[in-house]
């Protein structure tokens, strides 16, 4: 009985050890990411790109992060924790569209990075009428005023569509989902800290579409980008 516990535990510990470190499976939630990611997609996430750190599942521990091979770069997409208290333990996935130091502004949805406007061919914009998104306008501006460069302050109003120039401070990104009209992204709860960062997709290795069931086999094996 004790060999077979040891033997458990042993397993257990190498998993939590290869999830923390190296792979870790992932699913895909929402419409946010389409039509790059769609909902049902699985993914293979490599934590040792942006360098790895000790999770304890349950207990939802954090620690012990390994060093880093690189840093998170513009267009790329990433698997992060959330930043809002309420959802502490929560898994997102998004595109990385501002790196520290660089100034960004949405002038009517189009995003223009350090003065060149960006071609974005993977961004999706679903509704014919973008939702109000009014309970918000206060949040956003909040956040992104101290980090404004623009020449008026006292008048600066953002939304979800029309906001900068803002300048991302230092050890944090600016993340959005590429399906703009269903993504509650670095638009609506600010930047993206850098340790809050766990990885990058790897590969899908399987896709379950709904209503009805199916099962995607033409997206098996791709690597997201």
């Amino acid at each position: 009985m004790i060999a077979w516990a040891k033997a458990l535990g042993s397993a257990v510990l190498i998993w939590i050890v290869l999830r923390s470190y190296l792979v870790e499976a992932f699913r895909i939630p929402s419409a946010s990411m389409e039509n790059t990611l769609l909902t049902g997609d699985f993914l293979f996430v490599n934590k040792v790109t942006f360098g790895g750190e000790l999770e304890i599942p349950l207990a939802h521990l954090h620690c012990c992060r390994l060093p880093a091979a690189r840093a998170p770069e513009r267009q790329e997409i990433v698997v992060f924790r959330s930043v809002e208290d309420s959802t502490p333990n929560l898994n997102i996935v998004k595109r990385v569209i501002g790196v520290p130091g660089d100034t960004l502004q949405m002038v009517h949805d189009t995003v223009i990075r350090n003065g060149q406007r960006l071609d974005e061919p993977y961004a999706l914009h679903t509704a014919l009428i973008p939702p109000p998104d009014d309970q918000y306008r206060a949040q956003i501006r909040a956040l992104q005023l101290p980090q404004y460069a623009g020449k008026d302050p006292g008048n600066y109003h953002p939304n979800t569509h029309d906001w900068g120039p803002i300048v991302i401070p230092p050890q944090h990104y600016w993340v959005m989902g590429d399906n703009r009209d269903e993504s509650y992204d670095s638009r609506f709860w600010g930047f993206l800290p850098r340790d809050h960062i766990r990885g990058k997709p790897l590969v899908i290795y399987m896709s379950v579409a709904m209503n009805p069931f199916r099962v995607r086999w033409n997206r098996l094996f791709r690597h997201p980008s």
